[in-house]
């Protein structure tokens, strides 16, 4: 199993130039199509949703679409965000559902429009720093409803980024006051389910 996620030491700060500048070295740079740790990550994750159908997801950080793609099929509307213009390009080009609209931002900022049913963070939360993550979270609870499921899934290796995965997890459940439902221990990786605060689990 191949390491997925990169440590960039040199990197100063994870702004939207960083990720350009990633994308355009490499256009698939965690080898989201390619590796085993990805396509096994991505089945854990379509398996951990606790409904057969949503209404409208919202993915944030949807890198190049390798995981857009499945959601596509799982939602009658699926709203998938990031910085990068390349990546997107090229999502839009692995994802073309009908059912996909594509939105480049960098977050927490960017417009989407929900109530959304399925939010998915997917290796993201990590290159936020705290005041970024309460930013989100503010916004999130505006466009959720007491019954929107969250899945959350990081790589828990060493990185450089701004938080570890636990913590970035941890935290965003606390400001989020989401209640855990479902929660999986993968060597690489960890995988949350949770659902809006008052909502309760299926």
């Amino acid at each position: 199993m191949s390491n997925p996620t990169p440590k960039f030491s040199s990197a100063s700060q994870y702004d939207h130039e960083f990720f350009e500048r990633l994308y355009s070295s490499r256009i698939d740079p965690w080898s989201v199509l390619t590796s085993a740790y990805e396509r096994d990550k991505y089945e854990a994750t379509l398996q951990a949703l606790a409904q057969p159908h949503y209404r409208h997801a919202l993915e944030l950080g949807c890198s190049i679409g390798g995981l857009t793609r499945l959601l596509a099929g799982r939602c009658d509307a699926v709203t998938a965000v990031d910085t990068s213009a390349m990546a997107l390009q090229r999502a839009r080009e692995l994802c073309q559902a009908s059912n996909v609209d594509f939105v480049q931002a960098h977050l927490p900022d960017g417009d989407w429009h929900g109530p959304f049913d399925l939010v998915v963070l997917s290796e993201v939360l990590y290159y936020f720093s705290i005041p970024a993550l309460v930013r989100l979270a503010d916004r999130l609870s505006k466009v959720i409803t007491p019954k929107t499921e969250f899945v959350v899934v990081h790589w828990t290796g060493e990185t450089d980024y701004p938080l570890t995965g636990d913590r970035a997890t941890e935290l965003f459940q606390s400001l989020m006051r989401a209640e855990l439902c479902l929660r999986t221990r993968h060597p690489k990786y960890r995988l949350e389910r949770w659902v809006a605060a008052g909502g309760g689990c299926l």
